[in-house]
């Protein structure tokens, strides 16, 4: 969304377009919602109950002198207290937790529903900015969607309530009360657009600050190391400074709204008050009967202030919405197939028939007309350039991509038609960036594969060469790695997820440049776990480095003109394939 986008003001339509959006998400606690605010609209008639006690102990007891007059309604005033405080209570308690329970289930929608996107839609949008969409901006669609909206309708019923007891106490002092009214809708819309907008601004910038907080701190040895600490400074300054303006606009909208609908507040109670006492000096009305209209008023106006506020919630919702609707509406790049729903362990075969492939936006493909086979204990070395493709065979074989044209095949079957569940079951990618999780070394072992035993974690540690250097730390499997693994070295981080993909065990293996920024006693104490991981697999291995090639059992060369490669060895079966042929 552009900054030159400005937005309608609160209106039904959005509204409705909120509420057909998010409403299912309430589906299981709509029972909670129902009974918060029946609780609540229980409250309001105590109160109304309550209210009336007041003018009759005023006029039948305070008036008149008569404290007999006073026990029964005194007492049947103290039981109204105590049924409203209950009521109140649990009003409130159960629109919260619905609340809670609905930002729980949105937020999960929203989660799994990136799960599923590419690589490419994260790389395009800020990590803060996403993590601001799953936070604030679900918070203010639950304001209106779930509890917002059942304390709006309350607020209405309560109103009514209200106005109604007024009526009967004294019907052309409530009229003139009635008349009053709409100068606080007109308040709350003269606010709601101009609210909408800023709202917008504010979410927009705290995600674009949070982003820079998540980028300068993931990086920070980046930064120290290039003495960049003072860019960053100003970098986020001038972000806040963006952000706080966007704040204050909203800031000084709600001080300006507040003191507006006080003093609207104030004017009508003063006209109805006015117009009481010229009815009390005439004996039209009894003094109970003008305090307790008074207090009805008292307990009217709030209501209708909050339905003011609920247009301002309605415009920062609709902001928000539009945030997080940008996000459910983003399709994943592919379809997962239903030839196979569950997990099926595939012998390994991978043929790749006439396959072409370009990222969007790009000038020329990424791949074009490649073709080769490996099977069940074979291992495909894949080679050349930067920028020649080799990394993309690794993202369509995973089908992060599908092919623009050609078929891969797994075991004979386009991997199209699988589930992309039974697709990944059987393929372990063993990426170029080692990816650990902030946890412990058991948890980042046992992430290969859900339940697994103790003996089986240990075990692919011991294959992968870890073994030792993880009993030698002082809580041993227990030990937390750090942010991406950083209290690790790069030789154990990798290490590390040798023995995940061992644990993990699937047929199909790729190797994304496993030791690349290894140095090379590192990289040859990586070599031997390396080898026991691709025994008897399909592997397909992504380098730049050649020392494996007289190992590999083809060889694919990628953007490459084989007469001006240098290598260690002789490359057997060499095959060329990719862009630029």
């Amino acid at each position: 969304m552009t900054e030159t986008e400005t937005y309608a003001p609160f209106s039904t339509s959005s509204v409705r377009k909120t509420l057909r959006v998010y409403w299912p998400e309430t589906k299981g606690d709509r029972r909670l919602l129902v009974a918060g605010g029946v609780l609540i609209i229980a409250a309001a008639l105590c109160e109304v109950g309550a209210i009336w006690l007041f003018g009759y102990i005023t006029d039948n007891v305070l008036a008149a002198k008569d404290l007999s007059a006073f026990w029964t309604p005194a007492a049947a005033w103290l039981a109204l207290a105590l049924v409203t405080g209950v009521a109140t209570f649990g009003g409130d308690y159960a629109l919260a937790l619905a609340g809670e329970r609905f930002l729980l289930r949105l937020r999960d929608r929203v989660f799994a529903h990136l799960q599923g996107l590419s690589p490419e839609f994260f790389n395009r949008r800020p990590l803060g900015d996403l993590i601001a969409r799953l936070t604030d901006d679900i918070e203010s669609i639950e304001e209106l969607v779930a509890s917002g909206l059942v304390r709006a309708l309350t607020s209405v019923i309560t109103i009514v309530f209200f106005m109604a007891a007024a009526v009967v106490v004294r019907w052309d002092l409530a009229l003139v009360a009635c008349a009053l009214v709409p100068l606080f809708l007109l308040v709350s819309k003269t606010f709601s657009a101009r609210f909408k907008t800023v709202a917008d601004d504010e979410r927009r910038s705290n995600g674009v600050m949070t982003a820079l907080v998540e980028e300068s701190i993931s990086n920070q040895a980046l930064v120290q190391a290039y003495n960049r600490q003072r860019t960053q400074e100003r970098r986020l300054h001038q972000e806040g400074r963006t952000w706080l303006r966007a704040k204050m606009a909203e800031a000084r909208l709600s001080a300006m709204y507040e003191p507006l609908t006080s003093i609207v507040e104030t004017l009508c109670v003063l006209v109805v008050l006015g117009m009481g006492a010229w009815e009390l000096t005439g004996g039209r009305i009894t003094l109970g009967g003008l305090l307790s209209f008074a207090a009805y008023l008292a307990y009217l106006y709030p209501p209708v202030q909050s339905l003011g506020q609920f247009g301002l919630s309605v415009a920062e919702a609709s902001a928000s919405s539009d945030r997080v609707l940008e996000v459910l509406r983003a399709q994943p790049a592919v379809a997962d197939g239903r030839a196979v729903r569950v997990r099926v362990q595939s012998r390994g075969r991978i043929d790749f028939s006439d396959v072409s492939f370009g990222y969007e936006n790009a000038r020329r493909p990424a791949i074009e007309h490649l073709s080769f086979s490996v099977g069940p204990g074979e291992l495909l070395l894949v080679t050349g350039p930067s920028g020649a493709g080799k990394s993309t065979i690794a993202r369509l074989m995973l089908r992060f991509y599908d092919p623009t044209a050609g078929r891969i095949l797994l075991d004979g079957v386009d991997i199209r038609e699988l589930s992309l569940r039974t697709l990944r079951y059987n393929v372990t990618l063993l990426q170029q960036e080692t990816m650990l999780f902030p946890g412990t070394i058991h948890e980042n072992i046992a992430y290969g594969r859900s339940g697994a035993a103790e003996a089986d974690i240990v075990a692919a540690a011991v294959a992968a060469d870890a073994h030792d250097f993880i009993t030698a730390l002082p809580e041993g499997y227990h030990t937390r790695v750090g942010e991406k693994g950083r209290l690790l070295s790069g030789g154990q981080r990798q290490r590390l997820a040798i023995a995940r993909a061992m644990l993990r065990n699937a047929p199909v293996l790729i190797l994304d440049e496993p030791t690349t920024g290894l140095d090379a006693d590192t990289a040859r104490r990586v070599l031997d776990p390396l080898r026991r991981l691709m025994a008897g697999r399909t592997t397909i291995l992504i380098t730049h480095d050649l020392h494996l090639a007289p190992e590999a059992d083809r060889t694919v060369l990628l953007g490459t003109d084989p007469t001006r490669l240098t290598v260690p060895h002789k490359i057997p079966q060499t095959l060329y394939g990719g862009q630029n042929r």
